[in-house]
């Protein structure tokens, strides 16, 4: 699959912009920041130039970029951290190239307290099931198994994941910290097979060129595919993986120190948010309807067997819980 990223596209309108971006990423990596903030700030920089068409982000006026702003506002919903992006990322580009500073404010957001979307275990089992490739299976696979934030993914190496001990080490994630995550038997026995069929080199999962990982914009694409195919119709993305496999685990009766500890949060506060969300003892919040039509509650994932099979069709040795 080749899939053209955002700072792809940008490029092809404003060909000085790879060169600056290289110039972009090698100050602040001397400056100590995380490669997960230059691609955030490129990627709303990208944005900006699609937007303009090609235009040199240094000639944009303020009043363009409001206007710009305002747009992202009516049509993209944009969050409170992508205007931080974009706006501290223009601050930085300014800073390198510009030669004066630009004096753009953040514009005032209201913080929007909303619990995260969580797949049940049936609509992980469809969606896993859904993508025809090898790889792509276990892709979706092993972003839910192991927890995994979209950058961590990408990044994986071969010799990250340690088949024998079925642990997998993520290595400089989010606030520059490592970790280890346990991988279960069945996401082990598909990599094992996907190994020897696909060969990847270096990376766990290579992009279009062997050697070079795989691109954000494409394990979008799969997981938007795959949501397609498994007519799963919530708003979801890939980081639904993240949210779901924090809230399976605390229904599944993992405690939440472990749970923060295996997420890589810095602060027991994030995690808790789950709380929320879990079905966590017998007295979990029920519908109303399920009781007075005197129907089942659906149990947490625990309590649903169901088959991936790594190699196409239904396995039916291989279970994600018993």
């Amino acid at each position: 699959m080749s899939v053209k990223t955002l700072f792809e596209q940008a490029v092809a309108l404003f060909p000085e912009f790879a060169e600056m971006s290289r110039v972009y990423q090698r100050k602040f990596f001397i400056a100590g920041k995380s490669s997960s903030c230059i691609h955030n700030y490129l990627r709303q920089i990208s944005k900006l130039i699609i937007y303009y068409r090609g235009v040199n982000p240094l000639l944009l006026t303020i009043e363009q970029l409001e206007e710009y702003m305002y747009w992202l506002l009516k049509n993209e919903t944009a969050s409170q951290s992508s205007f931080k992006h974009l706006v501290c990322g223009l601050r930085q580009f300014y800073a390198i190239f510009g030669n004066q500073p630009l004096l753009l404010s953040l514009p005032a957001i209201a913080t929007r307290h909303q619990l995260p979307v969580v797949f049940s275990g049936a609509e992980i089992q469809r969606l896993l099931m859904a993508p025809g490739s090898l790889k792509h299976r276990l892709i979706l696979g092993v972003i839910y198994d192991c927890g995994l934030r979209i950058s961590e993914l990408i990044r994986l190496e071969i010799r990250d994941v340690d088949m024998e001990r079925h642990m997998v080490h993520v290595r400089q994630a989010k606030g520059r910290k490592d970790r280890y995550v346990p991988i279960s038997d069945m996401a082990v026995r598909g990599l094992r097979h996907y190994l020897d069929v696909n060969k990847p080199i270096e990376y766990l999962f290579n992009g279009s060129e062997p050697g070079k990982m795989i691109s954000r914009e494409s394990i979008r694409l799969i997981m938007r595919n795959a949501l397609r195919k498994s007519a799963i119709t919530k708003k979801a993305c890939v980081h639904t993986l993240r949210h779901s496999y924090a809230t399976h685990l605390l229904e599944s009766g993992l405690n939440i120190t472990t749970v923060r500890d295996q997420l890589g949060h810095s602060s027991l506060i994030t995690t808790m948010m789950y709380l929320h969300i879990a079905q966590v003892s017998p007295h979990a919040g029920y519908s109303p309807l399920s009781v007075l039509y005197d129907i089942p509650r659906v149990g947490a994932i625990n309590q649903t067997s169901y088959c991936v099979s790594w190699k196409g069709g239904i396995d039916h040795e291989v279970v994600w819980s018993g």
